[in-house]
């Protein structure tokens, strides 16, 4: 199971890890630059590594649509035996044009590679005033159907019809994983999050399979709680919720919103977890205004990528990496323009990199 596998990915004080896939050699990973800030901040991520001496070896892929024999436009076949070949990869922002009937590249990047789990943790960081003190939230969102399952067709004209799959075996997959991960991680409640009132086969389906999954796991709360009232509730305050689990679309909206409350997406990591791999990203826009400017903020990324080693059971670096990032904003000496200073995304990285030699 997937979630045993993804013990202690969010924080330095959780317990225990698990992982197989590594074990004690240089490990492989792919990596995807993205568009935009991407590739600078990709860059700021690679140099980091490097500083803590991480012992990863990088395949950089290009992820850019090709062609294929159909006429359709797709992921490059280069990529996709990376990311096969390696079982692990960091990705950048990438691009997708809207309302031209183009699809997310995102999206296709989770479907081809089954990663049905995105594991999004939001934390306050110390140092960092924002509205909200003390916000430590996991938003776990099925990653493969739901209103993204990209079923859409045209009834007539002017009128658009879009499917909302949801299964039994991705709704219990997704539960499951959300219960062992709280139990795996040291955490308390589960809440599910839905709109089954409403949507009473769909999401009534989804919650059956939450509360199938809360009997077998009898030593973690469950709470079921409706979409709209958990939004309400967590900017009322946020401290009363521990990991929520949820279709898709709710979990793309509720993540983003959980995101804010500590700062923004410039700040938050994110984990797209499957049944034999995981692809970690950054989930900010390209912010193609400030692309080559070096004013990116490379923290998302770098946050995603000590979710990834610990992912790799190589927790060590990924406390050291952590700890000089965190120390980094607290002091807020070099903060990008994005938190309120005026550094360049070379200046931020290279103080990681600094405090990472100091504690060497």
């Amino acid at each position: 199971m997937a979630a045993r596998i993804l013990k202690n990915i969010t924080s330095a004080s959780t317990r225990t890890v698990g992982s197989r896939f590594y074990s004690g050699e240089i490990k492989k990973c792919t990596i995807i630059p993205g568009d935009g800030i991407g590739p600078e901040i990709s860059a700021a991520v690679q140099k980091i590594f490097a500083a803590a001496n991480v012992p990863i070896e990088w395949e950089s892929v290009d992820v850019t649509p090709v062609k294929g024999p159909d006429g359709k436009f797709g992921i490059p076949q280069a990529a996709i035996d990376s990311v096969n070949r390696n079982k692990i990869g960091l990705k950048g922002p990438l691009m997708t044009p809207v309302g031209k009937g183009h699809r997310s590249l995102n999206l296709a990047l989770r479907k081809e590679f089954n990663l049905y789990a995105n594991v999004r943790p939001c934390r306050s960081l110390e140092g960092y005033k924002t509205l909200y003190d003390h916000v430590d939230v996991v938003t776990i969102r099925e990653n493969t159907e739901g209103e993204y399952s990209g079923i859409e067709h045209e009834i007539v004209d002017g009128v658009v019809q879009s499917i909302k799959l949801i299964t039994e075996d991705a709704s219990r997959r997704v539960a499951e994983f959300a219960f062992q991960y709280t139990k795996d991680n040291g955490r308390h409640k589960v809440t599910a999050v839905h709109k089954a009132n409403i949507m009473r086969m769909s999401d009534g389906l989804f919650l059956r399979c939450c509360r199938e999954m809360a009997e077998k796991y009898p030593d973690v709360k469950f709470e079921e709680k409706y979409l709209d009232t958990v939004c309400l509730n967590m900017v009322q305050d946020p401290t009363q919720y521990d990991v929520l689990v949820m279709p898709n679309l709710y979990g793309d909206i509720l993540s983003d919103m959980c995101a804010g409350l500590v700062g923004g997406l410039g700040l938050t990591p994110s984990g797209n977890i499957g049944l034999n791999g995981a692809l970690f990203e950054s989930v900010h826009g390209t912010a193609p205004d400030i692309a080559g400017k070096d004013l990116a903020n490379p923290t998302a990324l770098l946050l995603s990528a000590v979710m990834m080693l610990r992912y790799m059971n190589l927790n060590q670096y990924a406390s050291k990496i952590e700890n000089a990032c965190f120390e980094t904003i607290k002091e807020a000496k070099y903060l990008t323009g994005d938190l309120g200073g005026k550094a360049k995304c070379s200046e931020f990285t290279n103080e990681i990199c600094e405090k990472i030699a100091a504690s060497s």
